[in-house]
């Protein structure tokens, strides 16, 4: 799933495309992107004008003229800016500046428009970016779940996924089934910087690219190269040399050094 990084990637792709034009028809080519109501969304949006676009969590919002447009990619989708459809696309629009195609294979990306922002995208927690390591180790300690759940939820934390979580536990040297509580001020706040380090570098490298993930001109991310944990269970550790460890965590597979994790 693209995470807080693709997201704010294809948000910097698309937002000197698309803001300031003006959206001349909108297509729905599946009816589980539009919410199952593709003729109204596609009503609500012809003609609109979009104001600007931002990132908010994992969401892309397209502020309009009137009301908002709200895309979550979840597994599969992508937002592609002057792409032809192809079988996989579930909405196009047609915009004044080109063309905005939302394809996703799996079909559990959304697609809508809604008059005021959605309550899923309110309902986020605050950014990392914006929240002072004090404030962030004070909310860790209130919680007493393990602390890799903790994370990936997005009313604690919005834009963090299965990733990121991973990668930056790593770096502050936090086992994944810590209990959040427990964790000192100290490693908390050294936890909230791993968080920002990670993301940023992710960033500058345009995401991760580990299945489907392109940004809006198509182009694969690199900071899968760069992942010290995720995705390399069994290969020795990059500080110590032990081999990375993969369990399940919330549903979740979860890497991690054991040597460099404690717990």
């Amino acid at each position: 799933m693209p995470e807080l990084p693709e997201v704010e990637t294809i948000v910097r792709t698309l937002r000197p495309r698309v803001v300031g034009s003006r959206i001349l028809e909108a297509r729905y080519l599946s009816p589980l992107a539009a919410g199952h109501q593709p003729e109204w969304m596609a009503a609500q949006l012809a003609g609109r004008a979009i104001v600007d676009l931002r990132r908010a969590g994992k969401f892309l919002v397209f502020e309009l003229d009137q009301g908002f447009l709200s895309v979550h990619l979840r597994m599969t989708g992508k937002l592609l800016f002057d792409a032809v459809p192809g079988p996989f696309a579930r909405a196009v629009l047609s915009l004044d500046a080109g063309t905005l195609v939302f394809d996703d294979v799996r079909q559990f990306g959304r697609f809508l428009w809604s008059p005021a922002l959605p309550s899923n995208v309110e309902r986020l927690g605050p950014e990392p970016f914006e929240l002072q390591p004090s404030e962030f180790a004070l909310r860790l300690r209130a919680r007493r779940g393990h602390v890799k759940p903790l994370l990936l939820n997005q009313q604690f934390l919005g834009g963090l996924g299965n990733i990121y979580v991973d990668e930056a536990l790593f770096r502050a040297a936090i086992h994944p089934l810590a209990v959040a509580s427990r964790v000192s001020t100290r490693r908390a706040q050294l936890l909230h910087a791993s968080v920002v380090e990670v993301l940023s570098e992710a960033i500058a490298a345009g995401g991760s690219s580990i299945s489907d993930y392109v940004d809006a001109e198509g182009r694969a991310g690199s900071f899968q190269r760069f992942h010290r944990v995720y995705g390399r269970e069994g290969e020795p550790c990059l500080q110590c040399g032990k081999p990375i460890h993969r369990i399940v965590v919330g549903q979740r597979g979860t890497h991690f050094c054991p040597a460099c994790q404690k717990r």
